[in-house]
């Protein structure tokens, strides 16, 4: 044998050996401070199926593991890991942990439907857990929304709340419950409050995306999407029957708030069952005493024997009628066969009572109050959502993979009737939707992920309308707000890559093909309206695409910066609604849009100083294209047209505008000790839009906004003071539609309407008595300010007491 071939064998035998070593080897997981053996830290591998778990001097063997296994390692007090054998090898068999001083809200769902690690995300995402909701003690989930700090919140009625984000709203914002769209074919331009269907009870966790999401999830995600994710029910750890229970009750004084929730959980070693149910009565809601008078409520139309009549009201900070129920239902089951396989079935159904549009009822004509009723009927939601998610680490087309097929039915109505008359319109609709989503995500080694999916949605509308005489009792059809048995249906496939070369650099980028169909019918509502067509159908497609970076130069500072592109396609509400946008004109159907596009940018710095300073500024630029709009049209050559009695304006929606966003935001966080911390994060949003040819003011940027917060906690013990506040929108800051709403804002000295500045001081703490018992109390506008957000026809409440007694077994 020559030297040669001796020196290969030799080579070849002492690599053998020493990959042994490594394939069989024990490994030792330190702090990476302190170089201390950490105990109790489990490393798995995809599927679950093998697990070890540290010793009291932190090792343990890898030996059950395959050469090419990528193993992880999660603990929520260190930074989550993920490797290979051969990866520790080559750093002497020792595996650095550094302590996870951030909040625990770091893994997010939205970005790509499958978990992810916050840090590596380049858009912004707000994460709201389940105990900053039960601190911040939301009445409707839009009031979680607005506790983030970078929401805005606005409210025609108290059974309402429609978010605001980055200047867009409404129909160009994803809602998702459990990962399903609750958007439909009729959401609309105006304000919704479909939010509110959701149990604030019921969440586990929320988490906002900041900026476009339509690469995952497609049209109506321009501005951001808001992803609610209820409780999951918990499987038992033994083979014994596991029971917890949760039960509250809460008080608030500014709207005589009676509260009551009770959820339950069965769990079982594969099976696990959760029922939740909450009831609210509200009665009107009380203003504040200190500030703008042109807020108050003087007077009010009561019915008495078949006659209205003006009533003066005894306490004019009292909104007269804002009251309202709801009762919210939910019931989970969950089947684990297996470590790899998951089956849940969710079943939803929220209702409220009627309530009062209460912007409508402060119109007047020629002195006297317009409406004798406007009201909406029970706004109802019904959702079955089934679930399968499948983990293999054996596919060579997925690591995990995800279905999901759900049912939703979306009732709502609306009736109205002016002053002295005997006539009441009444409007009802309802959508069935059925949506299917299939997910995947697959891992090349571990710096390299691929997400992708299909989806497609399915929504049919039944409207229906009529003139009922109240004193007859008798009952004409009448123009439908929506064309009956309209179609709107949705397919699309998209792909997401990350690539994370190393800890300090992630890449990810995406692209999705959308194809929207939508068709309807105004053969019924021609009789009323004269439309020169008796058919719309519209066939759009689009490509979407996001690209974006995050950088870790060093332990101090966190770059991201991100560019996306997003669509809007037009929905049944756009192509056929009739309805009175505002007095005196009158919405009309049009056949002939197309698809909006939105491109937008976000540059994000984050500066954290040893997690006793941390500074998070981002800025962002959209530009709208095509956008939606309503303007001024033509019927048959008439720019007029009868309805409901009034001679109106006609308007449609049509692709007549461009608009221009930008905004800043900066949030901060001073830990001066581990007990006592400072939080504040600050909004500024502008932005125009192009009216023919004019640059006017955008209809949904909100008012410079923000909150800080004081925040004192023991084990047992929090206190949070706080303040809220607003900049003051002037009247050539607001946008011509909102101006011709005189009546819910305030007048300055030119009689002109204007949204005033204002600001709050709060107070709220939570006492944990024992593991089974918390109190939770909180003092809101502690100096009883009167004052009304921006676009809202509802003053929030002044002075308000709250307080919540929760028991947990």
């Amino acid at each position: 044998m020559n030297l040669q071939v001796q020196l290969k064998t030799s080579y070849s035998l002492f690599l053998f050996f020493a990959l042994q070593f490594v394939f069989g080897q024990n490994i030792t997981v330190l702090e990476v401070d302190s170089h201390s053996p950490i105990p109790g830290i489990a490393l798995y591998n995809l599927d679950q199926s093998k697990v070890v778990v540290t010793d009291i001097n932190g090792k343990a063997s890898l030996s059950i593991f395959h050469s090419n296994e990528i193993i992880f390692l999660k603990d929520f007090l260190y930074e989550n890991q993920q490797f290979t054998k051969t990866e520790i090898a080559s750093n002497n068999a020792i595996i650095y942990l550094k302590l996870n001083v951030e909040s625990l809200d770091k893994i997010v769902i939205s970005a790509s439907k499958f978990e992810q690690n916050k840090r590596d995300i380049p858009q912004t995402i707000v994460s709201i857990g389940a105990e900053a909701i039960a601190l911040a003690n939301p009445q409707t989930s839009a009031d979680v929304l607005e506790n983030s700090g970078n929401i805005y919140i606005q409210k025609s009625q108290m059974g309402g709340g429609s978010p605001m984000i980055r200047g867009f709203s409404t129909n160009r914002l994803l809602i998702t419950v459990d990962g399903v769209r609750m958007n439909n074919a009729i959401f609309r331009g105006g304000n919704l409050q479909n939010v509110i269907a959701i149990d604030p009870f019921a969440l586990d966790h929320t988490e906002v995306t900041l900026g476009a999401g339509s690469v995952v999830y497609g049209s109506d995600a321009i501005g951001g999407v808001m992803s609610f994710y209820t409780k999951k029910p918990q499987l038992a750890n033994s083979n014994e029957l596991e029971f917890s229970v949760n039960a509250l009750t809460r008080f608030a004084s500014a709207n005589d708030e009676k509260t009551g929730h009770l959820d339950f959980n069965l769990g079982y070693d594969k099976w696990a069952f959760l029922s939740s149910v909450s009831y609210t009565d509200f009665a009107d809601l009380r203003m504040g005493s200190n500030g703008p008078e042109d807020y108050l409520r003087p007077e009010y139309v009561v019915t008495e024997n078949g006659e209205d009549m003006v009533r003066t009201n005894s306490n004019s900070n009292v909104q007269t009628p804002t009251g309202y129920n709801q009762i919210n239902l939910m019931q989970k089951i969950r089947y684990k066969p297996t470590h790899t396989l998951d089956f849940d079935l969710g079943l939803y159904y929220s209702t409220t009572s009627d309530f009062s549009r209460y912007d409508r009822l402060l119109r007047y004509s020629d002195d006297q109050l317009r409406s004798a009723e406007w009201n909406y009927g029970p706004q109802q939601w019904f959702m079955g959502n089934f679930q399968l998610t499948k983990i293999s680490s054996h596919s060579n087309l997925y690591d995990k993979i995800q279905t999901t097929l759900a049912y939703q039915n979306f009732k709502e109505s609306r009736m109205d009737r002016d002053f002295g008359s005997r006539l009441r319109n009444v409007r009802e609709e309802n959508v069935d939707a059925v949506s299917f989503n299939l997910d995947l995500e697959k891992r090349f080694g571990t710096k390299t992920s691929l997400f992708y999916g299909v989806e497609y949605i399915y929504n049919k509308v039944g409207s229906f309308g009529e003139e009922q005489n109240i004193d007859t009792d008798t009952h004409v059809l009448d123009v439908t707000r929506y064309p009956n048995g309209a179609t709107w249906q949705s397919f699309a496939a998209y792909t997401s890559l990350k690539y994370k070369p190393s800890t300090k650099f992630v890449f990810q980028s995406g692209l999705r093909y959308n194809q929207v169909w939508s068709k309807a019918n105004f053969t019924a509502n021609n009789v009323f309206l004269n439309l020169p067509f008796n058919e719309a159908q519209l066939s759009t497609g689009a490509f979407t695409g996001t690209a974006g970076v995050t950088w870790f130069p060093n332990t101090v500072m966190q770059w991201k910066l991100n560019a996306s592109t997003a669509f809007r396609a037009p929905n049944i509400d756009d192509v056929g609604k009739v309805f009175d946008s505002e007095p005196g004109a009158v919405v009309v159907p049009n056949k002939d849009l197309k698809a909006e596009y939105a491109y937008g940018v976000e540059l994000g710095l984050k500066l954290d100083f040893n997690n006793k300073i941390i500074l998070d500024l981002a800025t962002y630029y959209t530009f709208l294209d095509d956008a939606l709009i309503r303007r001024a049209y033509e019927l048959n050559g008439e720019t007029e047209l009868l309805y409901d009695g009034e001679l109106s304006t006609v308007q449609a929606m049509q692709n007549a505008s461009k608009a221009w966003i930008y905004g800043f935001e900066a949030g901060l966080e001073i830990n001066f000790t581990k007990y006592l911390q400072l939080r504040s994060q600050y909004n500024v949003v502008g932005g125009t839009e192009d009216n023919d040819g004019i640059e006017e003011p955008i209809r949904h940027v909100a008012p410079n906004f923000g909150r800080t917060h004081f925040i004192w906690k023991t084990k047992q013990l929090l206190f949070d003071a706080y303040m809220v506040y607003n900049s003051e929108l002037g009247f050539n800051e607001l946008a011509p539609s909102e101006t011709e709403k005189d009546y819910i804002y305030a007048l300055d000295g030119d009689g002109n309407p204007y949204a005033p500045s204002w600001h709050t001081l709060n107070l709220r703490t939570q006492y944990q008595y024992d593991k089974h018992l918390s109190l939770t109390a909180s003092l809101e506008n502690i100096t009883d300010q009167r004052y009304r957000p921006y676009s809202s026809g509802l003053s929030a409440a002044g002075r308000n007491l709250i307080l919540a007694l929760k028991y947990t077994l």
